[in-house]
């Protein structure tokens, strides 16, 4: 893969790890709160995240590295042990289901070990390794299933599912049934499908 310059990222100035060590401190926060207490776990999300629809629900333990690179639409539902890398923007749209155990990585390395290590890193003041990171798109009303593993700059199309353990390396087209490792689409969905999945039957 061809990376641009601007696609690497710092990853260890004050500033970064200031931010992250700030999301750690919500997210516990978040994890200890009373669970039926809906308005300070919302009060929590607000300063976490980037934006935070109307009924949105995100289950405990969640795991994010900034926080405010996620952005949330309406009518969501993001299940219990899903853990979120978005070192890059991660938007997700209005209406959708993220099951259990579902991973969304904006950031990885290279390949190359002579693109992905730093040489003579600690006279740089960097990390000893480099990382890109590329944004994630979930479009409206996506359900992904559990398990699920969502590499950097993969778009989700809107009304599509991921089945359950799928590990999506690129990105998938709107209205269609996908699954697998690497995730491929199965199946196009039908208006029919559709407009019973909406209740318009």
């Amino acid at each position: 893969m061809k990376y641009k310059e601007t696609d690497f990222l710092e990853t260890a100035t004050q500033d970064i790890l200031d931010r992250i060590a700030r999301a750690r401190e919500l997210t516990r926060e978040y994890y200890n709160s009373n669970y039926k207490d809906i308005e300070k776990r919302r009060a929590i999300l607000r300063e976490l995240l980037g934006s935070v629809g109307e009924n949105v629900a995100i289950d405990t333990p969640f795991h994010c590295d900034y926080g405010k690179n996620i952005f949330i639409g309406n009518d969501v539902i993001i299940n219990i042990n899903c853990t979120f890398v978005d070192n890059r923007p991660i938007r997700i749209g209005n209406q959708v289901l993220i099951a259990s155990n579902v991973q969304i990585y904006t950031s990885a390395h290279p390949t190359s070990a002579g693109e992905r290590l730093v040489q003579n890193w600690k006279e740089k003041e960097t990390t000893f390794f480099r990382t890109y990171a590329l944004s994630v798109e979930i479009q409206d009303r996506v359900w992904i299933g559990g398990g699920s593993i969502i590499l950097p700059g993969v778009t989700i199309g809107e009304n599509s599912v991921i089945g359950a353990g799928s590990v999506v390396n690129r990105s998938i087209p709107a209205n269609c049934v996908a699954a697998g490792n690497p995730c491929r689409v199965i199946r196009r969905l039908k208006k029919q499908d559709m407009k019973e999945e909406k209740g318009e039957v």
